[in-house]
């Protein structure tokens, strides 16, 4: 089942082009990564999936539904993680559970054990009653995916979800993926590191100047190309990502 759909995407800002015609097919349960380095067209394109912004041209179906035509049916679906934080700095962890819930209609009396819940799965719960102010980098990463899974999504969509993190609080958001994706939770992902890539994504879409240069498994990229998936990358255009997070 094809849960997103993207047909000769394009879009500009003024005389830049952000993303140049690119079209791709998400489906069911898969991780679904684009690979490239900041301003390769990553986080606009994801943008305009989740309704952010309106394409310039081209089609983007999420669910059947367009982007453009029924943002709001979308929206109720799907989690979002940006790669900014953009937490309350003024409420404690657990209230920016309970009051982002408010979004989604969600009532405080379904809303407060749920977030309690996730408080666990993103190994929070200790810091419930404690300022934003007062979190790690990692803890807020942490707290941003939690927020995302408030409203149950079908598809849950992540923009750089380790940038800036070190080796533990990686692996951390890394095992957090890994059970959503054995609960066959869709998921879209952006990307710098090629480790992440490699170890979450069921596809990698690798970008470059705002176009798809080549898509497919990174083990299937890796073969048909020859040597790592950063020396696929190199290949593919002739530039260099961040070294890998040992």
């Amino acid at each position: 089942m094809v849960i997103v759909k993207a047909e000769h995407l394009v879009k500009h800002y003024g005389n830049l082009c952000a993303v140049d015609d690119i079209s791709f097919e998400i489906t069911k349960g898969e991780c679904f990564g684009f690979l490239g380095p900041n301003g390769a067209g990553k986080t606009t394109a994801m943008g305009i999936v989740y309704c952010f912004m309106p394409p310039t041209s081209g089609r983007v179906t999420v669910f059947g539904l367009d982007v453009t035509e029924q943002p709001s049916r979308i929206k109720s679906r799907i989690g979002v993680m940006p790669q900014d934080d953009n937490l309350d700095p003024d409420l404690s962890v657990l209230q920016n559970l309970i009051v982002y819930a408010r979004y989604f209609d969600i009532p405080r009396r379904t809303s407060e054990p749920h977030a309690w819940k996730l408080l666990d799965f993103v190994e929070l719960r200790d810091k419930a009653q404690v300022n934003i102010k007062s979190l790690s980098g990692g803890m807020k990463r942490r707290l941003l995916l939690g927020r995302a899974l408030l409203n149950d999504p079908e598809l849950l969509i992540m923009d750089e979800p380790t940038v800036g993190l070190d080796p533990h609080s990686r692996r951390s958001v890394w095992e957090n993926l890994a059970h959503l994706k054995a609960q066959d939770t869709t998921i879209i992902l952006t990307t710098h590191y090629i480790e992440e890539a490699e170890r979450i994504c069921d596809r990698v879409a690798i970008m470059d100047s705002g176009k798809i240069v080549e898509t497919g498994t990174p083990a299937d990229l890796m073969s048909r190309y020859g040597g790592s998936l950063e020396d696929v990358y190199l290949k593919l255009t002739g530039k260099r990502l961040r070294e890998e997070i040992a």
